[in-house]
């Protein structure tokens, strides 16, 4: 199918994509082939301000627009609807010819279409469950979880394909500056790190309680990498992780390295480049981690199916439970066995496989010898299984 008649003239594009780092992430290779209908297209991202911070590294995009909706969970409550009156103007004022709104298939995309619609902007492309009749141009009926759940990278690429647009390379985007890696380096010397051997970044926090894997396991997890196979642990996170990783990193009772605080996006995403392997949640280093073509261990918790790392080495750790897919930030049964379950000796063979290295059996601490041996369920793709997915509509219907 050739690109829509309707779009091929579409110069000054706007793509609405309101989430967080890893959902601006995977949206890029759709933003790409957007990009590339013709050579002077250029794109303008309306984002969230933390999908504006990563949106700087996407040389894709031509400029940002960081905007807090009222219809997304993560904006604070206000008063009245001024700042979407200031936004349809300014909106209107950037003259845009066409608008694509992306979204997950749990998120209604007509209030951005509304606002599109309000600012005048002439072609509106999105998924939608429900006929938005005049405020979408183009309407694709959204067929998830109906159907199962896509991939969210291509969940993306398939609305776009709508309008005729496809890419060869559909691989994650992300461009670090120069400066970065200068810093990152200053950092490692500064460290005493020895980059000559195995150095493996942990990122042990993530946005939602559900998400995240135990300090202990964390600590376990780093205790015998450090002894049993050599590797150099740095661990990363923000300011109010910092207490996190000081409790991981007094319960491993080894030596490990810290630059929590330290670093901006664009240094995070150097370091991440720079190492091996990144051990980290479902959060937006896994991410990071796929633009930047570094292999990824994440430990996965079941909240939704659709955010495994794209195109990289990867391996992808939970443990199945009956509460599967429950799209909740805080774990609905309070016991969060997809992720407590998964043990440490588990995350480190999946470390010690992607860095292609042998580890020796380190006793484990009283806590994790604690754990229940139960089966843990991994996968290699980019991606869970079609039949994970396609359970999930479960929740939905």
């Amino acid at each position: 199918m050739s690109i829509k008649q309707s779009w091929q003239q579409a110069k000054d594009i706007l793509c609405v994509r309101l989430d967080a780092i890893g959902d601006v992430l995977m949206t890029t290779p759709a933003i790409r082939a957007l990009k590339q209908m013709h050579k002077e297209c250029r794109i303008t991202l309306l984002t969230s301000p933390a999908g504006a911070e990563i949106a700087a590294l996407i040389p894709e995009i031509d400029r940002v627009i960081a905007y807090d909706p009222p219809w997304m969970k993560a904006t604070a409550p206000r008063l009245n609807g001024q700042p979407e009156l200031a936004m349809v103007e300014q909106l209107r004022q950037e003259a845009f010819d066409a608008a694509v709104i992306f979204t997950v298939f749990s998120q209604n995309p007509l209030p951005s279409a509304f606002l599109c619609y309000l600012a005048d902007i002439p072609l509106r492309l999105a998924h939608c469950h429900e006929n938005p009749y005049q405020l979408l141009t183009d309407w694709v009926l959204d067929p998830e979880p109906g159907i199962g759940i896509r991939h969210e990278v291509r969940r993306q690429l398939d609305l776009i394909a709508n309008i005729g647009c496809r890419i060869a390379n559909e691989r994650l985007s992300l461009q670090v500056p120069d400066r970065s890696f200068q810093r990152i380096f200053h950092h490692l010397h500064r460290l005493g790190l020895n980059v000559k051997q195995p150095w493996v970044i942990i990122h042990p926090g993530a946005t939602a309680p559900s998400r995240r894997y135990s300090a202990e396991g964390f600590a376990a997890v780093a205790r015998q990498l450090t002894l049993g196979a050599g590797c150099q642990i740095v661990f990363t996170g923000t300011e109010p992780e910092r207490h996190l990783v000081e409790t991981i990193q007094t319960m491993m009772d080894v030596d490990s390295n810290s630059l929590v605080g330290d670093l901006d996006l664009a240094d995070m995403a150097a370091l991440i480049q720079t190492a091996r392997l990144l051990i980290t949640n479902n959060s937006g280093p896994a991410h990071i981690a796929a633009a930047v073509g570094t292999p990824v261990v994440d430990l996965y918790a079941l909240t939704n199916p659709q955010h495994t790392p794209w195109g990289v080495s990867n391996r992808v750790l939970f443990h199945d439970v009956p509460c599967k897919f429950c799209y909740k930030s805080i774990c609905p049964e309070g016991h969060h066995h997809c992720l407590k379950l998964i043990r440490p000796e588990t995350v480190v063979e999946a470390a010690c496989e992607l860095l292609n290295i042998n580890s020796q059996p380190i006793a484990p601490t009283v806590e994790t010898a604690l754990l229940p041996s139960l089966p843990v369920m991994t996968t290699e793709t980019a991606g869970i299984s079609d039949s994970a997915l396609q359970s999930a509509q479960e929740v939905w219907r």
